[in-house]
């Protein structure tokens, strides 16, 4: 027994160590290492460290529905239950293992353990003194043994030894015998299973013994007690002992009863059960006096205590399932508050998004409308320069008309009249004609000069920097004379503005009243230079004031300079700003001719 124990608890400290290293792993395994831990407890050591592991175990398994595994663990709690004699719980377990075995098919499984659980139940109604009820199941329990595949030789030997226990419980003695002979005969049974034989042997001899049938007595109990030393088989031993001195006392022979009764003693207290309890209670019938009540009063002692132990350990049985209850309801509750904090992140992404695309289509919207104010502020500055060119036109076909009569009523009409005078003159070679004929030949080289003066005055542009050149120097004076600057306009004139588009004369014209207008605003100038540069087909806009500076790498961008930005962004040109406190700001903006 003790190598078995040992044995045991190495195995459980190796699964120990294994559903350590395992945690985070599948559950069911995790499950079925906690049973494996729970069933070597269960048979070997402590019934309450089994409870604890098989209580784990069934949790998992009942969680995720596997009913056949859920009702062996149950059986194991069952079988914990009776150990500690909380027989009501007991019934209750096994009849739930029951129940689910009852709704899965009938394997030899299902049938194996079903046997079991009407085994634990027949135990269960003999401790409760229900007789009747226990012969019932430990009947049904053999039925199923029987009928199983493999060898089941010596749970069917158990079973058949339980009714007859419960028959000799019962009173029915013939019964009992009949069955305890049943198995005795089994000459197989009791040769390979000699724990069964002095099972059988002894409760055979015990029967006999409270039928008062004594012929074979002592001689069973020895031939029992002979087959526990051979095999070693101390603990069935404390029975037959405690047989043996009920036996020798029943003849007042108190020497042998007091020797098996203290050797039964001395076996028992190894295991500090209710076989110490019996085995007390017996010497204190056989001794007398003093001695009578101090195994009197031990055994009230042991009696007392174990009943606490017993409850302590049904308490505990509570406890543990109140307290895995408690962290499963924790484990629940924290999930709850996982899947909470997961919806809410969630909602706050999706919020955060939803927000994001709102302001998003916001700045789109404000875009769009800047750039359609823009636009609009354009197609104006194109239909002033239209406007202005419309005027030009104007002037020129007016100085045009004035040219021609001028031609007309002055040239012509002097040229006719000389023509004529020298008609009347070809005739005469006086020296009065000729000398007449001279002064109209003069008059003829005065003619020539008005007409070349007017041709002259035909193939000049009439209107000095006219076109896009106006536009700008009018757009400088309205707003140098609204901002009280004064200003110096310096213009390159191999700048064709003809061959210019309008998009970027839109462009110039907006960033030159842009940044005259920043000069203003932030400035304090007094004083503005504006210069045009036509360099490799690029032209060169330079805006300079003498205004009070600013430091280029503190100032923010606003909008304005925002916008200049984006239209030399638009001309594929450059802009750089230079500046200096109390020493103004220069504007250099280069941007390549873009044709019409």
């Amino acid at each position: 027994m003790q190598a078995q124990t040992e044995l045991a608890t190495k195995k459980i400290d190796s699964l120990k160590i294994t559903l350590l290293e395992s945690k985070g792993r599948d559950s069911i395994f995790t499950a079925k290492q906690n049973y494996k831990i729970g069933e070597l407890y269960r048979k070997y050591i402590l019934s309450d460290s089994a409870y604890l592991y098989f209580y784990k175990a069934e949790k998992i398994f009942r969680k995720y529905n596997y009913k056949f595994e859920t009702a062996a663990t149950l059986f194991g709690i069952a079988v914990c239950q009776t150990y500690d004699k909380d027989y009501t719980g007991s019934e209750s377990t096994s009849i739930e293992a029951l129940t689910l075995l009852e709704s899965l098919s009938e394997t030899n499984d299902v049938k194996k353990y079903k046997a079991y659980i009407n085994n634990n139940l027949g135990i269960v109604f003999n401790e409760l003194g229900l007789y009747e009820e226990s012969i019932k199941y430990h009947k049904r329990a053999l039925e199923l043994k029987q009928d199983l595949e493999g060898n089941f030789e010596r749970s069917i030997g158990l079973s058949e030894n339980n009714i007859a226990f419960t028959y000799k419980n019962l009173q029915q003695y013939e019964l009992a015998l009949k069955g305890y002979q049943k198995i005795l005969s089994n000459t197989k049974l009791i040769n390979n299973y000699p724990d069964v034989h002095v099972l059988a042997l002894g409760n055979y001899a015990n029967t006999l013994y409270l039928s008062k049938n004594l012929k074979q007595l002592p001689g069973l109990y020895l031939k029992a007690l002979n087959i526990c030393d051979s095999v070693n088989d101390t603990y069935n031993s404390i029975i037959i002992l405690q047989h043996l001195a009920e036996y020798y006392n029943d003849f007042n022979q108190k020497d042998s009863a007091k020797y098996y009764a203290y050797k039964a003693k001395g076996i028992a207290e190894a295991y500090n059960n209710d076989d110490l309890l019996k085995s007390l209670l017996l010497i204190s019938e056989i001794e007398t006096g003093e001695l009578s009540n101090k195994y009197l009063k031990d055994y009230i002692s042991l009696s007392d205590s174990l009943e606490r132990s017993e409850r302590l350990n049904r308490d505990k049985f509570a406890r543990i399932r109140y307290e895995t209850n408690k962290i499963e309801q924790q484990n629940i509750q924290i999930a709850k508050e996982r899947m909470w904090l997961f919806i809410i992140s969630v909602v706050i992404v999706l919020a955060s998004f939803l927000l994001y695309l709102v302001i998003a289509q916001r700045n789109k919207n404000i875009e769009l409308q800047f750039k359609q104010k823009q636009q609009e502020a354009n197609e104006e500055i194109y239909n002033l320069m239209l406007s202005q060119n419309e005027s030009v036109e104007e002037a020129r076909d007016l100085e045009k008309k004035r040219i021609s009569q001028e031609l007309h009523d002055g040239v012509l009409g002097r040229l006719f009249g000389t023509r004529l005078s020298l008609d009347s003159l070809n005739m005469s070679n006086s020296e009065e004609a000729i000398k007449t004929r001279e002064q109209y030949i003069d008059e003829l080289k005065i003619i020539e000069d008005d007409i070349r003066k007017v041709s002259h005055e035909l193939n000049t542009d009439f209107v000095s920097g006219s076109g896009f050149s106006d536009i700008i120097k009018t757009l400088i004076e309205t707003q140098t004379l609204a901002y009280n600057l004064d200003y110096e306009l310096t213009h390159d004139d191999d700048i064709s503005w003809d061959f210019v588009g309008n998009k970027m004369k839109i462009h110039i014209y907006r960033i030159i009243q842009e940044t005259l207008h920043n000069i203003y605003k932030h400035a304090k100038a007094s004083v503005v230079e504006i210069s045009f540069k036509l360099k490799n087909n690029v032209i060169c806009l330079t805006i300079k004031d003498n205004g009070s500076g600013f430091d280029i790498n503190r100032a923010k961008s606003g909008i304005g300079l925002k916008n200049m930005n984006s239209r030399i962004k638009e001309l594929n040109g450059t802009i750089n700003i230079t500046s200096k406190k109390n020493m103004g700001t220069q504007v250099v903006i280069e941007a390549p001719i873009l044709q019409t």
